[in-house]
């Protein structure tokens, strides 16, 4: 039996080693053609955050100009005050309640 666990433990190490080959192998096959996992990978951004970008690109430019750096501010979210929104939401109930009224007769 000892012999049968010695050997499973021997085959195991093995694949271990083969599977660490075969990522090194992996690797150096993708250096070479140009691929990068990174090239693959896509992501995506804030409006903020690119706008903040943006921002420190042309400061780099109008330093490398010698100009002055305009700032461009990003437009903020606007809030609809709680008047508003209740007026909104009675709005939409009166319209839902015609439009239940004027289903109902028909069918």
């Amino acid at each position: 039996m000892s012999t049968l666990m010695s050997a499973i433990q021997e085959l195991e190490h093995e694949r271990v080693r083969l599977t660490s080959q075969l990522v090194a192998l992996n690797n150096a096959l993708s250096a070479l053609n140009g691929t990068d996992n990174s090239e693959t990978r896509r992501g995506t951004m804030s409006a903020a955050g690119r706008a903040r970008i943006a921002a420190a690109q042309r400061a780099r430019w109008a330093r490398v100009k010698n100009r002055k750096v305009v700032s461009i501010s990003v437009a903020k979210k606007r809030k609809l005050s709680a008047r508003a929104l209740a007026k909104i939401r009675a709005a939409q109930k009166k319209r839902w309640a015609q439009w239940r009224k004027s289903n109902k007769k028909s069918a």
